[in-house]
């Protein structure tokens, strides 16, 4: 076993025994940071035990170490069971810390490895590492809604939205990762943006920025449980269609040929507690019998808390982070997906300003307000944005990384969305009836559809897992100190949360109105609010507040709390 803490050793050996002298703080930093629960996130807190380079005995890749530096171990050993394990008296100050290259950690087996990477935790990413890993963070399931987004605003309103949402939540984003650069005489390396809110605004902020952070993920672990119900749903209706040859090609409104579209709702507006099936009719029993055991909303959200409700209850969820990189082969095989259903239906557009027919939408819609709520979520990695740029290996390059992610993301935001609007047949289907998920616009039956929905099923029951952990750790973290207090309350949390999801797939299963709701409430905080004020407040102790500066940063929160109300309004 090895031990990497300067002063500290194993715990096993730390419960060997209480320690002989009582803890003495060495200095109030050191109490904060005991308090805010950054130790085991500040890098400098690990204080590896140090060999001499003239202390190794032999270069190979476990290099051994002299006897001198044994007996060095030894010592430090003892002088850890003077003090608490926690204590931090005997801490070696920052400048007798050795340079990165020659930092060792020392092994019991008597051997030392050397430390791998920058002591203050930044990595070696190139900017093209950096730029992929924030495209595919931010690439979520809010590009289902981008198409409907665009309906709900009009073709012309929808398209400037897009590019006029992504340059206001990148200007706030670069507000976000500059703003611990303007707090002065405070080392805020291993600080995220909580932490800058607590410094700012105290106590408020912490818990004003942990509860926005909560409305994000479980909004998106509600869109998930609807949409894994939904892709649930449709691809056993496939299987049972297959096994069975049943053809349900004229049981819907739609298209005819082999590229079918279909619209769920004709002729009436779009209720989310309503499902495509129940248009279809049936002839036998046997499939009237599978119809009530495979319901898209009352039975199938059910059937997934069997299946995810166990996994939430992992300690550890580093078994599905291995499966992340679906995410991007699933964007991927959308965008594949896409293209190729362009390229078979064509192009279907009329420019209608501001009067709709029977088939388009104007091109200016008052109901764009959702699309701005749908949005800010899409664009929304406000609250992790510092942790990704702090492993860019050319820090220098952090804002144009960002910028040129944003641009990616805008552009696929742009492609999926123009190509599903511009493509859908009108006539003879009418714009309107294009879906907050595009793919319920395409039969249970067309083979590309379904592997589309099998692999985000797939790919988001990895995922769920991830996000219930992250809420776990953040909140019970904060509450109890530690991410796993007991089995009750985690499995306490853990229902709370898979109850609101099957609620939602069971009574209300739109997912453009649940990330535009989600997504307005996290980014009047995250995105408007606190990155603004932060922004005026430094400005202004640093006497360098001006009042176009105000004027714009007041503007932004203004517009945060509209496009917050506006989706009550709508």
């Amino acid at each position: 076993m090895r031990f990497s803490v300067g002063v500290k050793t194993q715990t096993s050996m730390e419960d060997d025994g209480k320690p002989l002298l009582d803890p003495v703080r060495a200095g109030e930093s050191y109490v904060e940071a005991d308090q805010n629960g950054l130790d085991s996130l500040d890098p400098k807190s690990k204080r590896p035990f140090y060999v001499e380079p003239r202390n190794i005995v032999d270069e190979d890749m476990q290099e051994r170490v002299s006897a001198e530096a044994s007996v060095m171990n030894s010592r430090m050993q003892y002088y850890s069971r003077l003090t608490g394990s926690s204590d931090r008296l005997l801490v070696p100050p920052d400048h007798v810390i050795p340079a990165p290259d020659e930092i060792y950690v020392y092994s019991p087996l008597g051997t030392a490895f050397k430390i791998q990477g920058n002591a203050d935790g930044s990595g070696k990413n190139p900017s093209i590492i950096t730029i992929f890993a924030i495209w595919n963070t931010m690439m979520g399931t809010s590009i289902l809604s981008i198409p409907w987004g665009i309906k709900q605003a009009g073709f012309t309103f929808g398209v400037i939205i897009v590019i006029l949402m992504g340059i206001l939540t990148l200007y706030c984003c670069l507000r976000v990762l500059k703003s611990r650069a303007a707090i002065p005489f405070i080392d805020t390396s291993s600080w995220e943006f909580p932490d800058v809110c607590k410094y700012y605004f105290g106590s408020f902020g912490q818990w004003s920025s942990l509860a926005f952070s909560m409305v994000s993920l479980v909004g998106a672990m509600i869109v998930y449980w609807v949409l894994m119900s939904n892709f649930l749903f449709n691809t056993g209706k496939f299987i049972y269609n297959y096994v069975h040859h049943v053809n349900v090609t004229d049981t819907d409104v739609g298209t005819n040929g082999t590229d079918r579209v279909i619209c769920p709702f004709p002729n009436k507006e779009h209720h989310a507690n309503h499902s495509a099936d129940e248009y279809m009719t049936y002839g036998n029993n046997t499939e009237d019998v599978f119809d009530q055991w495979w319901h898209k909303t009352k039975t199938v959200p059910l059937y997934l808390i069997i299946l995810l409700l166990p996994l939430l209850n992992f300690k550890s969820a580093s078994f599905f982070a291995r499966f992340t990189f679906l995410g991007t082969v699933s964007v991927a095989y959308l965008i594949i997906l896409v293209t190729l259903k362009a390229a078979h239906l064509g192009f279907h557009l009329e420019f209608h300003w501001f009067h709709s027919t029977d088939f388009f939408v104007p091109e200016f819609r008052s109901l764009f307000p959702q699309f701005t709520g749908v949005l800010t979520l899409a664009f929304f990695i406000h609250n992790c944005v510092i942790t990704l740029l702090k492993n860019n290996k050319n820090q220098e390059n952090n804002v144009r990384d960002l910028s040129v992610a944003y641009l990616l993301v805008g552009l696929t935001y742009l492609y999926v969305g123009i190509l599903i609007f511009a493509v859908f047949p009108s006539p003879p289907l009418s714009k309107d009836c294009i879906e907050p998920n595009f793919l319920d616009n395409f039969p249970s039956s067309d083979i590309l559809v379904f592997i589309a929905r099998a692999c985000l099923l797939f790919q988001m029951s990895t995922v769920y897992p991830l996000l219930g952990y992250l809420v776990r750790v953040q909140l019970m973290g904060q509450i109890f100190g530690k991410p796993y207090p007991s089995v009750f309350h985690v499995m306490t949390l853990n229902l709370i949360i898979v109850g609101a999801g099957v609620l939602m797939a069971r009574f209300y299963p739109n997912i453009g109105s649940i990330i535009r709701y989600s997504g307005a409430t996290c980014g009047l905080a995250y995105v408007f609010v606190f990155p603004s004020v932060i922004h005026m407040i430094s400005l202004h102790r640093s006497g360098q507040l001006r009042w176009p500066s105000a004027v714009f940063h007041s503007f932004l929160i203004v517009l945060g709390i509209a496009n917050l109300i506006g989706q009550f309004l709508m």
